[in-house]
């Protein structure tokens, strides 16, 4: 990994901050070090920039990380796979906490794509690129649950187009359950909102006035769950979600937004993380065991692309998530 520091002149004073490096650094062209800044490599007296057209002052410092070169194109891997359903056109997959679905920074191995890659050989579709093949939607690498690949063009083009059309025209269905804080109220609702990036953190998403995209999930309490103590009131919920579009983040952005973050939630939900220790002991050690978001990917529909019949695989919640369940009780 290479660290450099560069300092800008006075006769530099002004410039676009991916101009000025690539003009110091000749061995950068100027996309390139656009993708470094966007990508949080570069900051200044500590801080991250991460606007490309960020517009630098003389004598300021900056430093930026340049990560070793990307690899070609992913690899196959001994990765073990829950297959819930396999036929030549697609693949059908119970995903776990903790695995990324496709090779990015940072995660250049031990991907879904590369236990794909070597589960299904020469037949996984190349259409969704080389970093991406067979990919159609994901799920965050701390989500689990029911995901589909597809393994021909054909049923990429067929699944794609499913999952942009949000099932409104077909049989496309998306069912995540997730344990949040608090009691949603109305116990059953819908929230709208346009989703779009953070303002200054370019790792979350955020709900935007104007400048984001349509976003609408339903969700529905299924049970609300309190400590076992005399007269305690609730204190999680499990929470089923649908998505009625796919945006990034959309559950864990809206979730949070009607003031209910998923547990275990680090990046939308850090403000409840002091809530956890005033919980008794037992609920507090099963949420600070669980290491991950507590959403998962309950169940997935749609029309098979080749033969046209409708179907629908569910996934049980995991260990994880049913051990902090069961140091709770309904109220």
């Amino acid at each position: 990994m290479d660290l450099r520091s560069i300092k800008v002149h006075v006769d530099q004073d002004g410039l676009r901050l991916d101009r000025f490096i690539a003009a110091e650094c000749p061995d950068l062209s100027r996309n390139r070090a656009r993708d470094l800044i966007k990508q949080g490599h570069v900051s200044a007296s500590g801080r991250k920039i991460v606007e490309p057209d960020y517009r630098v002052k003389p004598d300021e410092e900056f430093q930026f990380i340049l990560p070793e070169p990307e690899p070609a194109e992913p690899k196959g891997e001994d990765i073990a796979l829950n297959v819930l359903y396999e036929d030549d056109f697609l693949i059908v997959i119970d995903k776990p906490a903790g695995l990324v679905v496709h090779p990015g920074a940072g995660n250049w191995t031990g991907t879904l794509v590369n236990a794909l890659i070597a589960h299904c050989g020469d037949s996984l579709s190349g259409i969704g690129g080389v970093r991406r093949p067979g990919i159609v939607h994901r799920l965050d690498k701390d989500t689990s649950g029911v995901l589909v690949v597809a393994k021909t063009d054909d049923a990429h083009r067929s699944l794609s187009a499913q999952f942009a059309d949000h099932g409104r025209k077909g049989s496309l269905m998306r069912e995540y359950q997730a344990l949040v804080w608090g009691v949603p109220l109305p116990r059953i609702g819908r929230v709208e909102t346009l989703i779009g990036r953070h303002s200054t953190n370019r790792l979350k998403m955020a709900v935007r006035r104007e400048d984001g995209k349509h976003a609408h999930t339903e969700y529905e309490t299924i049970s609300t769950l309190r400590e076992r103590k005399p007269k305690s009131l609730p204190v999680i919920s499990l929470v089923k979600c649908t998505l009625r579009t796919g945006r990034t983040h959309q559950i864990r952005v809206h979730m949070a937004h009607i003031s209910h973050p998923i547990l275990g939630d680090d990046l939308y939900g850090s403000g409840y993380r002091s809530k956890t220790t005033t919980l008794q002991k037992p609920g507090e050690n099963a949420i600070l065991q669980l290491n991950r978001q507590a959403l998962h990917a309950a169940a997935l529909g749609f029309t098979h692309p080749i033969n046209n019949r409708n179907m629908e695989f569910r996934s049980d919640l995991p260990p994880e998530i049913r051990d902090v369940i069961a140091v709770f009780t309904d109220e």
